[in-house]
C-alpha cells in the first residue's frame, strides 16, 4: 500500500467547513458551559458535575472528528498540522475556540449575497466577542489552576475575572498574579491575544476616523477654511 496522502477534495472540504462552523461554535459554547460547571460548581453538587464532564468529553469528541475529516479532505497529510496550526492548537486547547470567530462569521456570510456589517463594524464585533469569550475562558482556566495553590492570590472566580480584564487590556495592576506553571502559561497566551485584539481595534478605529475626516474634507467647497 502507498503511504502517499489522499488527493485533495477542495470542494467537499469547503462545503464541510461551511456546514459545520456554526454547529461547532454552538458545541464550543456547550463545552465552555460544561467546563465552567466543572470548575465553579461545588464538589458535592452531583449529578451536575458528571453531566458537565459528559458534555465536555462529547463536544471535544466532535472537535476531534471534525479535525480528522478536514485533514482527510485536505489531502495534505502531515502538512495539514503545519498549515492549519490554529486548528491544531484549538483541538488541544478547546478553550481557544473563540479565536475561530472569524471563520464562523465568514461561513455565515457566504450564505448571503453581501455582508450585513461594514469592514470596521466586523472587526469591532469580532474583537468584542472574542475578548468576552476569551477573557471568560482564561478566567476559568487560571482559577482552575490557582485555587488552592500555595501562595496564590487568585482565590475566587471574581479575582480571576479581575485578573483577566487587567491582562486583556494590558493594564496589569499586579495585584493578582498567577503563581502556578499552568496559570502562567494561560497568562502568557492571554497577554499575546490581548495585544493582538487591542491592536486590531485601535487600528480599525483609527482607519475609520481617517475615512470619516477624508469624506468631510471632500465635501467642503474648494478654498473653504
Amino acid at each position: 500500500m502507498s503511504d502517499r496522502p489522499d488527493p485533495p477534495d477542495p470542494i467537499r472540504l469547503k462545503e464541510w467547513e461551511q456546514r459545520t462552523e456554526v454547529p461547532l461554535f454552538v458545541a464550543a459554547l456547550i463545552f465552555l458551559v460544561g467546563y465552567a460547571v466543572r470548575v465553579l460548581a461545588p464538589h458535592d453538587s452531583e449529578p451536575w458535575r458528571d453531566i458537565a464532564l459528559a458534555l465536555v468529553c462529547a463536544t471535544w469528541l466532535l472537535f476531534a472528528v471534525d479535525y480528522v475529516v478536514r485533514l482527510h479532505l485536505s489531502g495534505l497529510g502531515r502538512r495539514f498540522v503545519r498549515t492549519h496550526w490554529l486548528d491544531t492548537v484549538v483541538l488541544a486547547l478547546p478553550l481557544l475556540r473563540p479565536l475561530r470567530v472569524v471563520q464562523i462569521y465568514t461561513a455565515v456570510q457566504k450564505r448571503r449575497d453581501r455582508p450585513r456589517l461594514s469592514l470596521y463594524a466586523r472587526v469591532m464585533a469580532y474583537a468584542g466577542l472574542t475578548t468576552v469569550l476569551l477573557g471568560f475562558s482564561a478566567a476559568l482556566a487560571v482559577y482552575h489552576q490557582e485555587r488552592g495553590a500555595p501562595g496564590a492570590n487568585i482565590r475566587t472566580f471574581g479575582d480571576a475575572v479581575w485578573w483577566a480584564c487587567a491582562t486583556l487590556t494590558t493594564v496589569g495592576y499586579g495585584d493578582a498574579v498567577p503563581v502556578t506553571l499552568g496559570g502562567r502559561i494561560v497568562a502568557t497566551g492571554l497577554m499575546a491575544c490581548g495585544l493582538a485584539l487591542l491592536g486590531a481595534v485601535t487600528g480599525s478605529f483609527s482607519s475609520w476616523l481617517l475615512q470619516v475626516f477624508t469624506r468631510e474634507d471632500e465635501k467642503r467647497p474648494p478654498g473653504s477654511a
